[in-house]
């Protein structure tokens, strides 16, 4: 692939899209681009996640561990697999297979640090970003725990009823 392509692509990329060009340009350069054949893996489930990969080409089936092989999703070019993996050390939590012939663009996560600590501007967009995302999602989780709290006074209420229900008629035939 050429650096202007990929540049292109890694721009798709909603944690990667705020890069400027002349570290977008140094991301590109630096990152790794693999080929795999239809049906080679990718990565097993509980493998040590060193990078994420971004689909360039062709897609990228995620799939549970066992016998059934549960699809999780396929992604396909613009797609970051293993956002976690560029920032902490992580695991893989499924199993990753090329659909057709598949490129990935390897960014390793070694190289992901090294930019954010060489442009702290950059470290700083990603932490206002991620800090918007976990408080959007922290709101929603609350409003789910409200409407669960309301479901449980509810279930106590019927319970209670019918517990009151049951004492009422076993006492009224004595």
């Amino acid at each position: 692939m050429s650096l202007a392509r990929d540049m292109e692509l890694l721009r798709q990329v909603p944690l990667l899209a705020e890069f400027p060009d002349e570290q977008m340009r140094l991301l590109a350069f630096s990152a790794e681009n693999v080929s795999y054949r239809d049906g080679e893996v990718l990565f097993i489930a509980g493998e040590r996640a060193d990078a994420g990969l971004v689909v360039a080409s062709g897609a990228v089936l995620l799939e549970g561990e066992g016998e059934d092989r549960q699809e999780l999703g396929s992604f396909g070019p613009g797609s970051l697999i293993g956002e976690t993996a560029l920032l902490v050390e992580t695991r893989r939590p499924a199993r990753a297979v090329a659909v057709g012939p598949t490129e990935v663009i390897r960014i390793r996560r070694a190289l992901f640090k090294r930019m954010l600590q060489e442009f702290p501007e950059i470290a700083r967009r990603l932490f206002e970003a991620r800090a918007g995302r976990f408080r959007a999602t922290a709101g929603a989780l609350a409003r789910v725990g409200t409407v669960l709290e309301q479901l449980e006074r509810e279930h106590s209420a019927f319970r209670e009823s019918r517990r009151a229900a049951q004492n009422g008629e076993g006492n009224g035939g004595t």
